[in-house]
């Protein structure tokens, strides 16, 4: 019988139910983590629509668009005529096309099914779905990281901490502000991918195998067609092997995963045309191939260390070392300066420098996500695992194993990138994660255990006796006193109580941050009237939607890069800049039109071929996310390539404060987005002076209403002022200048004028 009772009175149950109980308890808590993982990332979808948030996934969107209803073919030599214009973009030979694939193939096996899903909600979901992957990938990778740890003493422990990362990887902040629904960027599927190859990887040198070596090249390959971020896997894993050769670790499991790695996964990546040939020519890959070569070098001294005498063997060990050295470093330096190899760019610099985006590229700089990591984001993203980080990375130190050497390289590179640039908080989490489950597991591997106190209470109790006692010495304790057991119970009842509140905690926090800080799609904002109800501002999508139903279709709308993907998704309008930034200069004229006056702006609209103007005021509402903010870095983008034409410092009072009241400089008074934003701003106020609440600054009425447009005319506003569109006049048709004839019809005309030009006869005949 599988389960029976035994002479003394105990159950016996049958070794394969165990397995089957423990095979189904595991996979319930898989379910229960991927119904975590997904049900905590679809609060924008229940509080406002499937939508696709942000700025980038709008074109992720409008590509993913046009491949499900083109051939691939055509979608990877798709020229785009509708962005950067009069430039146009080679869209499908400039972007990672991983992202749009996935949904696309998504979409095909569905309709193959029968089940019609629109691509909108596939793209919506996508994030959500793949995030129950990441979790379980992290929970193999946990798994195989403790599999031969010897810091834990059972394989239940090790469960622990494989299980209990997942669960953190499932619901951490830092991860999930990434990975809502509706967050369609390349980030979606890349942190998947980026623990898949990882997993893979640790597999691979475990066990020395090619085939493991070559899965670990083919999802290496998927995430190099998915984001730019595979340099980090492009640099870590042979920063790994050279460690592990600095300790002394060589072997054949190592020389045959790291090749068969590195050949199969750089012949592949050079298959996506925007990678190319960068594998080979581009500085950020010279790592992998050097320990490439390495690893041949090292093969052959360990050939002649078994042949020839250890006398010898030095001498020529160290010749051939400075040797190699030497060449290889000279080499490294003369392909560089014969342009054969192509330099660090200036993104790899800001890494290391924070201020160096902002004096040399301040396009770079300008962007929000490469700004330094606040502390407070550390807190709110990874909440208490931040404590029990380092402890994981202090169970690896004891260890040492080439899991735990991976695990400390990681944590190392991920904690200062993520300090560098709050966007590299998402390469943070997963390793945070692991971390985490490593610690957790070992603390209720040892405050779970309750073997012995349970074997002192028998004895203490007379339920065995000393001959009956089967325990070994390590695990009997010492005879302290018959209710000594009562005191360890407690202790450990307490420590595990403590643990287990401070993971409740730390559900209530995640859920609290992915509710309300990560949840609200950037077209659609939420807020509270007066009385405390909700309700929600939908400027941006009124906005482009009058743009899409009210303009003609080759209209060309100049804005700001920040909105570009919205406005040819949503508007689908002709744009000249976008999210893309590939060309500084084309951006800087952009910068410049926005940044001086009138006159010299209207040469500018008038040489692009521009049609409507949009810029985005908060002041009215409080919305902090407005133009005016950003103008500065419109400034210094267009003074970095036309510094006689625009001066930041021109811009600030001579107290160096900035001002966009009364008291404003003449060059922020006279700037076309300054009039933009402002134009009829003191109507609102009725007479009173306007006050612009994202600034704090008030305007007076007399001048609040003296700011007038005379080249543009507004054309739409939105109902809480946060979008507002222009259009270009067309030129007079006598010629004249429009700023001069605005100026002429504003001068006040007195009454004794007026009678002199009513009485005033005409030169010459108009009816001729």
């Amino acid at each position: 019988m599988q389960i029976h009772t035994d002479s003394q009175g105990y159950i016996r149950v049958d070794n394969q139910i165990l397995k089957t109980i423990k095979l189904l308890l595991i996979v319930s808590i898989f379910f229960s983590i991927s119904f975590a993982a997904i049900s905590s990332r679809l609060f924008s979808v229940i509080r406002f629509e499937s939508i696709i948030h942000e700025f980038d996934p709008w074109f992720n969107f409008r590509a993913t668009k046009y491949l499900v209803s083109h051939s691939f073919y055509e979608f990877l030599n798709w020229f785009d005529d509708k962005t950067w214009y009069p430039l146009g973009r080679v869209t499908g030979g400039t972007l990672y096309p991983g992202l749009m694939v996935t949904s696309a193939v998504i979409h095909d096996i569905l309709k193959r099914l029968g089940l019609p899903v629109d691509i909108r909600n596939i793209c919506v979901l996508l994030a959500p779905a793949f995030s129950s992957v990441t979790a379980l990938a992290m929970y193999l990778l946990t798994l195989e990281i403790t599999k031969s740890s010897s810091k834990f003493v059972n394989k239940r422990a090790k469960s622990c901490a494989a299980l209990v990362s997942a669960i953190f990887m499932g619901i951490t902040p830092g991860y999930i502000s990434r990975s809502v629904a509706g967050s369609y960027d390349n980030e979606a599927i890349a942190i998947t991918l980026l623990m898949v190859t990882f997993y893979l990887w640790i597999k691979a040198i475990n066990l020395g195998s090619v085939f493991y070596g070559a899965l670990t090249a083919i999802f290496y390959f998927y995430m190099v067609s998915a984001w730019g971020g595979y340099v980090f896997i492009t640099n870590i894993i042979p920063l790994h092997v050279f460690v592990l050769l600095l300790m002394g670790r060589f072997d054949y499991k190592l020389y045959t995963s790291y090749c068969t790695w590195y050949v199969l996964g750089t012949i592949m990546s050079m298959q996506i045309p925007f990678v190319g040939f960068l594998p080979i020519r581009s500085n950020d890959h010279m790592s992998s191939f050097g320990i490439f070569g390495l690893l041949q070098l090292v093969l052959l001294f360990s050939y002649l260390r078994n042949t020839l005498s250890p006398t010898r063997f030095q001498r020529l060990m160290v010749v051939f070392a400075g040797f190699i050295t030497v060449v290889g470093i000279s080499c490294l330096v003369l392909a560089t300066k014969l342009g054969l190899i192509a330099p660090w760019t200036g993104r790899f610099y800001s890494l290391w420098d924070t201020s160096y985006a902002k004096i040399h590229i301040p396009i770079i700089a300008s962007v929000s996500e490469h700004q330094p990591t606040p502390w407070s984001s550390f807190f709110m993203d990874l909440n208490f695992l931040i404590w029990l980080f380092p402890v994981g990375v202090y169970f690896c130190f004891q260890e040492l194993s080439n899991e735990a050497v991976f695990v400390i390289i990681y944590s190392v590179l991920a904690s200062y990138f993520a300090g560098v640039m709050i966007r590299l908080m998402l390469t943070l989490a997963p390793i945070v994660s692991v971390c985490g489950g490593i610690a957790i597991g070992k603390i209720f591997d040892v405050y779970l255990d309750f073997r012995e106190i349970i074997h002192d209470w028998a004895v203490s109790t007379g339920n065995i006796t000393e001959e009956e006692d089967n325990s070994t010495d390590e695990t009997k304790t010492s005879p302290s006193g018959d209710s000594s057991y009562i005191f360890s119970l407690i202790a450990k009842l307490f420590v595990a109580s403590t643990f287990a509140l401070y993971l409740w905690y730390y559900v209530q926090h995640c859920t609290w941050v992915t509710s309300n800080a990560y949840s609200s799609p950037s077209v659609v904002l939420a807020s509270r009237d007066g009385h405390g109800n909700p309700i929600l501002i939908d400027d941006y999508r009124e906005a482009y939607y009058w743009l899409r139903m009210n303009t003609p279709e080759d209209s060309k709308v100049m804005a700001w890069w920040d909105y570009g993907y919205q406005i040819g998704g949503m508007a689908d309008r002709t744009t000249f800049v976008d999210n893309n930034t590939w060309n500084n200069t084309h951006i800087a004229a952009v910068g410049k039109a926005m940044s001086v006056d009138e006159s010299k702006s209207e040469v500018i609209m008038r040489r692009l071929g521009v049609d409507y103007v949009l810029v985005i005021f908060g002041g009215v509402l409080g919305y902090s996310g407005d133009d005016v903010n950003k103008f500065l870095w419109m400034v210094r983008i267009s003074e970095g390539i036309w510094p006689e034409d625009v001066n930041e410092k021109s811009y600030f009072t001579p107290s160096g404060e900035y001002k966009v009241d009364d008291n404003a400089t003449d060059a922020m008074k006279n700037s076309l987005l300054y009039k933009m934003c402002y134009h009829r701003f003191g109507d609102i106020y009725g007479g009173m002076d306007a006050v612009d609440r994202v600034r704090q600054q008030r305007l007076s009425s007399g001048y609040a209403k003296g700011i007038r447009l005379d080249v543009l005319e507004e054309v739409f506003t939105s109902e809480n002022w946060i979008v507002r569109i222009y259009k270009l006049k067309d030129p007079d048709n006598l010629g004249r200048d429009l700023v001069k004839l605005g100026h002429e019809n504003a001068k006040p005309v007195n009454r004794k004028a007026k009678r002199t030009t009513s009485r005033k006869k005409p030169t010459q005949d108009i009816r001729i």
